[in-house]
């Protein structure tokens, strides 16, 4: 009995796909035209931060779009867990087989400020989330897939 138990834990677990979206740190703003600005310092700090928040969480995957300031913050963490960065364009991961190939992992989701709740929304299957107001660079919304659950929660690490 404890055997079947045990077995249908693991087989839960590879049927639960957790979605970790976070908007990118603090950028530099000094430069008005400036498309693609690097982290500021407070930024750097930030991505640190995240980086601790999830070395207790085992990634499958880490995404960012190409922008300097997504991949800058995405890199501690993908560097803690020795996963390589993959690259996605925002308006293009919604025509992708995105859901399929990351269904049953823990993927962490780097993007921006309107990016992050549409593609949360695009996760969840529902209108939910607003575009997060430019001073916020703290949000964490977390979508679980189980089976034909889905649940989110949005973290405020202001």
């Amino acid at each position: 009995m404890k055997e079947s138990q045990n077995t249908l834990k693991v087989m839960d677990n590879e049927n639960t796909t957790t979605y970790y979206l976070i908007r990118h740190a603090e950028k530099d703003r000094s430069n008005p035209k400036e498309k693609d600005p690097e982290l500021i310092e407070t930024g750097i700090v930030r991505a640190k931060k995240w980086a601790a928040i999830f070395s207790e969480i085992e990634l499958d995957a880490v995404y960012a779009t190409p922008f300097k300031r997504t991949q800058q913050t995405a890199a501690p963490t993908a560097i803690s867990k020795k996963i390589e960065i993959q690259s996605y364009e925002p308006k293009a991961i919604y025509k992708s087989d995105f859901k399929t190939i990351t269904k049953g992992k823990t993927v962490l989701i780097v993007g921006h400020s309107n990016s992050i709740p549409k593609l949360t929304n695009y996760l969840l299957g529902e209108e939910k989330y607003e575009e997060i107001e430019d001073s916020i660079n703290g949000n964490l919304y977390i979508i679980t897939i189980q089976g034909t659950k889905t649940w989110s929660t949005l973290l405020s690490l202001e």
